[in-house]
């Protein structure tokens, strides 16, 4: 017996009948970030490993636990070494990358980049979770790029592409990193309040404790999330000069009636993050109710070897994006066919083509069936087409030097000569 295959564990085929519902839900992700002044960019799919253990870091679940990483197949043959390359991710360190190779810092003070594609993590597959899924990411960065009025930005596009796809209830939550030295501020005041309960920690907790404490806040177990509350957490680690900051983008965002929850505790899980830090979360998702996040890394591209700029990015699922979007509002999928060709018969299966061919030309959508078949088959591969107009060429339509054309709405038809069968379909479907 033939062995069959299957898509792998923790991935999906996205099929023609969903692919017009991930297209249309593009189409307004594209104009709301052109609107906004963002560029297209698309980077490899994967990277050098250390890329991402330099930016992500190397304590953290994604390097630890999740990345893909690429081995190589050996033997005489072999021209490339796959070894010490990982599948992206997620996809702030490969633009932050492209950002210094290609020297962008000397050619505009602010680089308003985005990308739609895979990323991939070694993720235990679930509703929302999966291998290989796909995110929207926005990134900006440059010597203009620290602005509070950019982080406002920032929070503001992504909340706007959620109400323009069609999102209602989702939440959003910020907060403050502050810079490095505030961040390790953080850290010890996070030690020693962890201190007392390091016993009744989870496994997982208690070695995060000494590798990267801030991983704590982020445990599902309920007994640590009970001794994080117990914590009381405030932004009492934060400068008087970060504070600042936090506030001015707090009320820029009150002035464009952006609703937040100021959330104390809230840090992401990579340690490139400084400042701002934000989530968008829905709640009709359930465990997995993440929709996008995002924050300022104002030291990673200087970190990676390139100029001393800073940055702010965020990123949405679309996967999680298709869950939350309410049915009435989930984009339709592309129209269907203008116009199918019945051919009957192999010499008016061969001028037929020839139409399909000048239809084509004039931008007219269209289709027929390859192969001889009856007059009943064809019509009804016509109609699943969704075709308006149906054109009929057999031997008498040949001899006579027209088409028939049938308006499948109408149900009327009437012969065309050929000569002017495109701009006749022209006016039809106009």
């Amino acid at each position: 017996m033939v062995k069959k295959f299957f898509v792998p564990r923790g991935t999906s085929d996205i099929l023609p009948a969903d692919t017009g519902i991930w297209q249309s839900l593009e189409i307004v992700v594209r104009k709301t970030l052109h609107i906004y002044g963002y560029k297209e960019i698309r980077t490899p799919v994967f990277e050098e490993t250390g890329l991402f253990i330099r930016s992500i870091g190397a304590t953290t679940d994604v390097v630890q636990k999740q990345m893909l990483q690429l081995a190589a197949q050996g033997g005489e043959n072999e021209s490339i070494a796959l070894s010490g390359l990982a599948l992206r991710p997620e996809g702030t360190a490969a633009v932050a990358r492209a950002y210094i190779e290609n020297n962008f810092d000397k050619v505009e003070p602010l680089s308003k980049l985005y990308y739609i594609g895979p990323m991939f993590r070694g993720e235990r597959p679930q509703k929302g979770r999966l291998r290989q899924f796909h995110q929207i990411g926005v990134e900006a960065m440059g010597p203009q790029s620290g602005s509070p009025y950019l982080d406002a930005e920032m929070i503001s596009l992504s909340v706007r592409i959620l109400e323009r796809l069609g999102l209602k209830d989702f939440q959003l939550k910020i907060n403050s990193l502050g810079t490095r030295e505030d961040k390790a501020a953080f850290s010890e005041t996070l030690r020693t309040g962890l201190q007392p309960f390091l016993d009744t920690l989870c496994d997982d907790c208690r070695s995060r404790y000494e590798r990267n404490v801030f991983r704590i806040l982020d445990c599902k177990n309920k007994s640590c999330k009970n001794i994080v509350q117990r914590l009381n957490i405030s932004d009492a680690h934060l400068s008087p000069a970060s504070r600042l900051y936090f506030q001015e983008v707090c009320r820029i965002l009150d002035g464009l009636g952006v609703r937040y929850v100021h959330a104390p505790a809230m840090v992401r899980g990579l340690d490139y993050y400084t400042h701002t830090v934000f989530e968008i979360s829905d709640p009709s998702l359930g465990s997995q109710d993440a929709l996008g996040a995002g924050g300022r890394y104002n030291t990673l591209v200087q970190e990676l070897g390139g100029v001393d700029v800073d940055a702010m990015g965020f990123a949405l699922g679309i996967e999680r994006l298709l869950l939350a979007m309410p049915e009435q509002k989930t984009p339709a999928s592309p129209q269907n066919m203008d116009v199918y060709m019945i051919a009957l018969g192999q010499n008016s299966c061969e001028e037929g083509f020839r139409f399909l061919h000048a239809l084509r030309g004039a931008g007219i959508s269209c289709d027929m069936g390859y192969r001889p078949a009856s007059m009943k088959s064809q019509m009804r591969q016509a109609g699943k087409s969704g075709a308006r107009l149906v054109l009929i060429f057999g031997e008498e339509e040949r001899q006579r030097g027209v088409v028939t054309l049938k308006d499948m709405a109408q149900g009327d038809q009437k012969d065309v000569p050929s000569s002017e069968l495109v701009e006749v379909v022209r006016r039809a479907l106009s």
